[in-house]
């Protein structure tokens, strides 16, 4: 038992009087500066590393203390497993210092130092700083007033400690402004402005400035310097000096002043060189008393510049000219180019339109400015289009197009053309011509020529010139067909002398055009047609027969005898009228929610508007009249058909059958080839019928129009369920549109009723 105590007595740690059994002892595992370390830095922190986290709250200036002799001030502090001692101020320098921390320090447990650790260390001998020169040096006078006041350290100096606090500039009690900096050894004070002249100046580094290793200078370093009285530079010499001629065009101009110079307060602002009001630029350059100027380009000949050196420009103590400098000069007249031939001569007459234009030079020419800038063409203010070409002496106007005949032209050559030296013309050069007058175009043949008839509908108008035009003239503004006073839509195009109109649609039969060239059409020479050139042909009669004069009764959508009745639905008839003669509006029903659009419905018994009786019988007997008509057609010869029409394809004509006639196993297709005043007449000797459904429906092609299709029925017509009919039916009994069948054209019956069952649609053709 006694040897197992002993253990405990070696390996535990003390706490007060007794042993923690369970302790683990705190240890120093390292310090900084170490043990024995010499030439530590003046702002070291000393630390010291422990095995184990411990109590930061044990680590005060009784536990953890440094002494140099005495002990000193400082602040600690405990991180992780690291107490660190930061002296309030620096170290002193080559000084033997003692760090001990006691066995009050403990861990988190309680555990503590089993006895006080205590290491020593020795600062760094260092040099302290002082000012070793200055510039200006104490004493010195003449001191130019842009001065740059500088003082130099016998060591590195910290940058954080040479600032306007440190290096003062003062006149008398009064403090200059300025800037400061350190370069290394160098410190450097510039004044805000220009020194005062003839003034003594203090200077003062405080013994605040600290070298980088921390020590601080002994004392203030103070001297002081005498400005110097102003001197100010003049101009003693010019090149070229006042008033010269005959200067050079690539003259560099100089001046020579009285002293050295500020170099950077020489420059374009101050060395001015003036042509009249407007500056040339240009570029300085400048060492000790002399300055230049190279103008950026050559100097115009036989003119006259003026120099000017301004108070800007400034010696080397800062002090500006009195008074501006100034001086002139006249270059050298130096002959430019002249023009010594042109084509065509001035005031030619009879020029060619295609004449090209030339000016022919006295010596060779720089081609750079031959260009389009300085050579121009006019005709009374416009310019004319085209190109320009050189030689070496010569220069060409080529126009982009023939000139206009019988024309004022004017060429000019301005003084931007330079001979090969860059000398331009003395004066803009400027002559006129007059082009030959031609006669002017006539239109010399057309197709179709004047009055012609039976001009298919597919005719392409052309007209053929006397002489080549200028294409751009000929165009949809300057060649027109019309129809009547409706202009006919169509393209343009022009090859060789001849002009083409191409419909955009095929041309109406039985119809007058009219085609016009106006005087808008000009030849390649500008010349135009001198009247506007008008002729008119007569297009083909139109395929099939006669059409049918409905009179009176075509303005109506439903004429009925006895009867007309909307059944059920909303059927609308649209842009016609609805009558009824001799029936009495009573005949008239299902109106609503049948509806005329764009039109009225009239009664035989109507008393108002006055004279409606006598309009409807009058449309009833149009009506008779146009039955018959329709009924006696033999020319074109009729086309006897017989049953179903449907699924055929019919041309314009007539076509007759001896009874009843029926579309149902197809759709009917009347195809006009293209002619829109196409006829067909069906004359029904019975009955007609459509048949809805999978067909039974009337298609229009190739430009055929409902209206001129009738359908001329001996008894009653039906128009099948869902049915889209085309054409005008003119039955001698009634009429029956079907459920949702619909109509372009018009249910005219002399005798009895039209009835319309449910939804139906009858439009204007």
């Amino acid at each position: 038992m006694l040897a197992i105590a002993w253990a405990f007595l070696g390996t535990g740690c003390k706490k007060d009087n007794f042993v923690e059994v369970d302790g683990v002892c705190p240890i120093i595992v390292s310090t900084s500066p170490a043990n024995g370390e010499t030439a530590v830095a003046l702002g070291r922190t000393i630390t010291a590393t422990f095995n184990e986290a411990m109590n930061p709250a044990t680590f005060t200036d009784a536990s953890f203390m440094v002494q140099g002799g005495a002990p000193i001030a400082g602040v600690i502090t405990f991180s992780g497993q690291t107490a660190s001692f930061r002296p309030a101020s620096l170290l002193l320098s080559n000084t033997t210092y003692v760090a001990t921390i006691t066995r009050a320090v403990k861990d988190p447990a309680g555990n503590a130092l089993q006895t006080a650790y205590v290491w020593t260390f020795s600062t760094d001998s260092f040099l302290v700083p002082m000012v070793i020169s200055t510039n200006p040096a104490n004493g010195d006078i003449g001191v130019p007033l842009n001065k740059v006041v500088t003082a130099t350290f016998n060591l590195s100096m910290d940058p954080l400690t040479i600032n306007g606090s440190t290096f003062q500039l003062s006149m008398g009690a009064t403090s200059i402004a300025g800037t400061v900096t350190l370069t290394d050894t160098t410190a450097f004070f510039t004044p805000t402005v220009n020194l005062v002249p003839d003034t003594v100046y203090t200077a003062t580094i405080s013994a605040a400035a600290t070298s980088l290793q921390g020590v601080p200078m002994t004392a203030p370093h103070v001297w002081t310097f005498r400005t110097g009285t102003i001197v100010a530079p003049i101009v003693i010499s010019t090149d070229p000096v006042n008033n010269e001629v005959g200067v050079g065009q690539n003259k560099v101009l100089s001046a020579q002043f009285s002293m050295p110079m500020n170099t950077s307060t020489l420059n374009t602002s101050t060395f001015i060189l003036r042509k009249g009001s407007t500056i040339i630029p240009g570029a300085t350059t400048a060492s000790g008393a002399i300055v230049t100027f190279t103008p950026s380009s050559q100097l115009l000949t036989g003119t006259v510049y003026t120099a000017t050196i301004t108070t800007g420009a400034q010696n080397l103590a800062g002090v500006s000219l009195a008074n501006n400098y100034v001086w002139t000069f006249t270059t050298l007249v130096i002959p430019g180019p002249t023009v010594i031939a042109v084509n065509p001569l001035n005031n030619a007459v009879g020029v060619p339109v295609n004449q090209i234009v030339m000016a022919t030079f006295n010596e060779p020419m720089d081609p750079l400015t031959l260009v389009s800038s300085n050579y121009t063409l006019r005709q009374g203010t416009n310019n004319v289009a085209g190109t320009v070409s050189r030689t070496s002496t010569t220069i060409s106007f080529t126009p982009s197009s023939n000139l206009i005949s019988g024309v004022l032209y004017t060429a000019t050559i301005t003084t931007g053309v330079k001979n090969l030296a860059g000398i331009s013309m003395a004066n803009t050069y400027i002559w006129e011509f007059t082009t030959i007058v031609l006669p002017p175009p006539t239109v010399i043949a057309t197709d179709p020529v004047n009055l012609a008839t039976n001009v298919p509908l597919n005719q392409v108008v052309t007209a053929t010139f006397s002489v080549p035009m200028n294409p751009a003239t000929i165009n949809g503004s300057t060649f027109t067909l019309k129809r009547g006073n409706v202009l006919v839509l169509g393209s343009v195009n022009y090859n060789g002398t001849t002009a083409f109109f191409t419909p955009n649609n095929n041309l109406r039969s039985d119809t007058t055009y009219t085609a016009t060239i106006t005087t808008g059409a000009q030849n390649t020479a500008g010349v135009a047609v001198v009247n506007d050139y008008v002729w008119s042909f007569n297009t083909v009669q139109h395929l099939g027969p006669p059409g049918v004069d409905l009179g009176s009764a075509g303005r109506f959508g439903i004429l009925a005898g006895v009867g007309v009745s909307n059944m059920a639905g909303f059927s609308e008839i649209r842009n016609m009228d609805v009558g009824i003669y001799p029936g009495a509006r009573s005949s008239i029903v299902g109106f609503p929610p049948a509806i005329v659009v764009n039109g009225a419905i009239f009664a035989s018994d109507d008393v108002a508007p006055p004279g409606v009786a006598a309009m409807l019988l009058n449309a009833k007997n149009d009506l008779t009249a146009a039955y018959l008509f329709a009924e006696s057609q033999t020319l074109p010869a009729p086309a006897t058909v017989s049953g179903d029409l449907g699924g055929l394809t019919l041309a314009p004509g007539i076509y007759k059958t001896t009874s009843t006639l029926l579309i149902q196993s197809g759709d009917l297709t009347l195809d006009a080839q293209g002619d829109v005043n196409a006829i067909w007449i069906f004359q029904i000797a019975s009955g007609f019928t459509t048949v809805g459904g999978a067909g039974g429906n009337v298609i229009l092609a190739g430009g055929a129009k409902a209206g001129n299709v009738y359908w001329q029925t001996g008894s009653s017509a039906t128009i099948g369920d869902y049915t889209s009919f085309q054409g005008n039916i003119l039955a001698l009994t009634s009429i029956t549109m079907n459920a949702y069948s619909t109509a372009v054209g018009r249910m005219l019956c002399r005798n009895a009723a039209v009835v319309m069952t449910s939804t139906n649609i009858i439009s204007k053709p």
